[in-house]
């Protein structure tokens, strides 16, 4: 996709629900670096800056709104939900559903490595276009943009406290069925040091039972342990 034709570009801000004021703005959160490096052309802005950016903002976002919609919760419980509400996993749905993928601007490589579906690319570009959305039109816009995407995985999320600890329930799990701790590996890491995503594995036993991904170790551990569970209950159901 060499560029956004005024039609996409339309059909893009209807579906985040801001209409640039400065659409070079949207064109620099959409503009992956494979797209720049083979443009060979160094004003060429790509989406990396403004990911560290919307990084941030996301944070002070959801932060924020936790601390006023869940006051019966403690600091530990709010990270906890945050960590999910911001985890690659959510963020990669989201901008799946804005059709965010269909829009980024990439290289050949990227292209047919199906770039458009990797949840790494996906995740970034909401938070490049969060940075953008900031930019355009100041927090207040940005916090509605985002209280409207993820209001509805956080109150998922809250409904449940137990299900945010995946590693103390496996680890639970682990120690009454085979009196042992799982062990955690991580195998894989990758982007740049502001925006890195971690690839997790967890063993018992010496037996793979799941992997994860994140942009902390921590993040993509908990999503390992999730998958192992959901394969140990599966293992389970066929018995």
């Amino acid at each position: 996709m060499d560029a956004l034709s005024s039609r996409d570009l339309i059909s893009l801000e209807k579906a985040l629900g801001h209409t640039f004021k400065k659409k070079a703005l949207l064109k620099e959160a959409i503009t992956h670096k494979s797209y720049a490096h083979e443009k060979q052309d160094s004003h060429v802005l790509f989406n990396e800056r403004m990911e560290f950016l919307g990084d941030a903002v996301l944070e002070l976002i959801i932060s924020e709104h936790l601390y006023s919609a869940n006051l019966e919760y403690t600091e530990a419980d709010l990270s906890k939900i945050k960590a999910y509400a911001v985890q690659e996993s959510t963020l990669a749905e989201i901008a799946e559903k804005l059709d965010i993928g269909k829009a980024l601007l990439l290289g050949k490589g990227e292209e047919l490595t199906g770039g458009r579906e990797k949840p790494s690319l996906l995740s970034n570009g909401f938070e490049a276009i969060l940075a953008a959305i900031y930019l355009d039109g100041g927090y207040e816009r940005s916090r509605i943009f985002v209280i409207d995407q993820l209001k509805g995985k956080m109150d998922d999320f809250t409904k449940n406290k137990l299900v945010f600890d995946f590693k103390t329930k496996l680890q639970e799990i682990a120690q009454a069925e085979f009196g042992i701790l799982p062990t955690y590996v991580t195998h894989k890491e990758e982007g740049p040091e502001h925006s890195k995503t971690f690839e997790v594995n967890v063993f018992i036993n010496d037996n793979f039972l799941g992997e994860g991904a994140g942009k902390t170790k921590k993040a993509a551990a908990q999503k390992a342990a999730e998958a192992a569970l959901k394969r140990i209950e599966a293992d389970k159901e066929k018995i």
